[in-house]
């Protein structure tokens, strides 16, 4: 996409060579043209980076300004773009749960819950699975336990793996939720704090084959799976 800015407080050429270099700079942008006797600059980028990053990549005398669409739109059409592939797992995975359910003709959480978490764990798993070695290296990035035992990343993906197939077959749900709780609980720990210092760091949940940036979408994936198995372990006992 292309888009173009105001640009305001470029007084010279030198001033323009400054912008364009420190614009092409930034993440996603491939293309950069300035003209300091418009105040335009023309940003060509293979996704919608929002005004303050375009911004925080100058220096604070230059403004940037949206002039050709409406940033807040263009922010939301990104977020979409950026976490297709996830809505679609959760979107496909809730489908098939509640199918499942209208079969039934009545709507069984106790049930509908571990097929969901079936669903998620398989899934991600998958990916993992797809490269391993890439998912660990990104796991280790953030992960507490990662971090300090480099291999907890491979066997990461086959506890999922187990937990996936433990749900499916509903093999001792004390255990299988347990477990759950207890995995997710540590892993959740480093999301939040990637998430709350601002780090831009990949996300590993879908391995190494989707780029997606660490979000709050992350923190409500280990959620979620968290207070499921809090609630049919509250149930259980």
């Amino acid at each position: 996409m292309t888009h173009t800015y105001q640009l305001n407080g470029m007084t010279c050429t030198s001033c323009e060579d400054k912008v364009k270099k420190a614009l092409e700079l930034a993440d996603n942008v491939t293309d950069v043209t300035v003209s300091k006797d418009n105040n335009t600059a023309t940003i060509s980028m293979n996704k919608h980076l929002a005004l303050a990053e375009l911004q925080n990549a100058l220096e604070s005398k230059y403004e940037i300004k949206a002039v050709d669409h409406n940033e807040k739109t263009e922010e939301v059409k990104s977020w979409f773009a950026t976490y297709k592939p996830i809505l679609l797992i959760f979107f496909y995975i809730s489908l098939v749960t509640l199918l499942i359910q209208y079969t039934n003709h009545h709507f069984d959480y106790m049930q509908a819950m571990p097929h969901f978490m079936a669903g998620f764990f398989l899934v991600f798993s998958f990916f993992k699975l797809l490269n391993l070695k890439g998912f660990a290296e990104s796991y280790m990035m953030y992960d507490v336990l990662a971090k300090k035992i480099p291999a907890w990343g491979y066997v990461y993906a086959f506890i999922e793996l187990g937990l996936g197939i433990s749900y499916l077959l509903n093999f001792n749900p004390l255990l299988t939720n347990a477990i759950t709780f207890i995995v997710m609980t540590i892993s959740i720990v480093g999301v939040l704090q990637s998430v709350l210092n601002k780090k831009k760091i990949q996300c590993a949940c879908l391995g190494a084959v989707f780029n997606l940036p660490m979000s709050t979408v992350t923190i409500i994936e280990d959620g979620l799976m968290i207070l499921m198995s809090l609630i049919m372990l509250i149930t259980m006992l």
